[in-house]
């Protein structure tokens, strides 16, 4: 073990999430918010009022200072606890709540659509702003980690791009709050069901979604989505490799990133396809 205790480990296994863990200084934590402010700039709008939500995934593709942290040790300690020593990013997410919006996410299951096999993924959701619960924070079912019926593109206000919403009866008096300090961040498995509310709050919430796989998983559909490697040996190459950029927004990175979100939507499309038939 690196990171996780076995207490800490029985809980996973139990209830498929775990928080809170320090992650930034708050030196580290400017640093990554003028590198957002770069791309905001960039963009020339904020990134959740994109109107390409293509920039709002996979920046660690074409922001260093995103792939910084999908490589820094002190996240990946932790999941190497749980998936060994072999890691990937599979994807990753701007997750940003203007003040007194009513932006949300249902309740949903992360690897619904993903077409992994095994759906063994973890979301390390790091919070680059205060993210307490009248912001909007995140809300888990403990151990409800069986797949559930979703149903996609429902949800109006959804910080989410598939709109998606479990459609089985959950019971919500179980739900736990998971509030996170600026500069901290949470885990849960692909399957843990979660939800966030409106951000009522006076200030900007604002969340990234680092989303790590075993190398020995691999895509479950017709599609070779993409994986950078940020710890051990690939020595599967079910993904098709992305190298890390070689400086912000560069044109090689830019392309890249254009055909990993491709292949990435593509993937989500079948998989809301295949799961609209199966649980019909």
């Amino acid at each position: 073990m690196k990171a996780l205790n076995e207490e800490q480990l029985t809980a996973w296994r139990r209830d498929g999430y775990l928080f809170p863990f320090p992650l930034l200084s708050e030196t580290e934590r400017q640093a990554c918010l003028d590198g957002l402010a770069r791309f905001e700039e960039w963009l020339g709008a904020p990134v959740n009022a994109s109107k390409e939500l293509k920039w709002r995934t996979m920046p660690h593709l074409i922001l260093p200072w995103v792939t910084r942290l999908a490589q820094d040790p002190r996240i990946l300690n932790a999941v190497e606890d749980i998936l060994g020593p072999d890691i990937l990013v599979f994807t990753s997410t701007f997750f940003i709540k203007e003040a007194h919006t009513p932006t949300i996410a249902d309740w949903h299951q992360d690897s619904t659509y993903y077409g992994l096999e095994p759906k063994e993924e973890i979301t390390v959701w790091v919070a680059l702003s205060d993210a307490p619960v009248e912001a909007g924070c995140m809300d888990v079912l403990p151990g409800h980690l069986e797949q559930y019926p979703h149903a996609a593109h429902v949800v109006e206000n959804s910080v989410n791009r598939a709109g998606q919403r479990i459609t089985a009866p959950l019971d919500e008096s179980l739900a736990v709050a998971m509030p996170l300090k600026a500069g901290q961040f949470s885990m849960h498995h692909g399957m843990c069901p979660h939800r966030s509310g409106p951000n009522t709050a006076d200030f900007r919430r604002i969340g990234l979604g680092l989303n790590f796989v075993p190398a020995s998983a691999k895509p479950a559909g017709k599609f070779r989505t993409a994986g950078m490697l940020v710890r051990g040996e690939d020595r599967h190459g079910h993904f098709e490799p992305v190298a890390p950029p070689k400086s912000e927004l560069d044109p090689d990175a830019i392309a890249t990133h254009e055909k990993a979100v491709s292949l990435y939507r593509e993937t989500y499309y079948e998989q809301e396809a295949l799961h609209q038939a199966v649980s019909a």
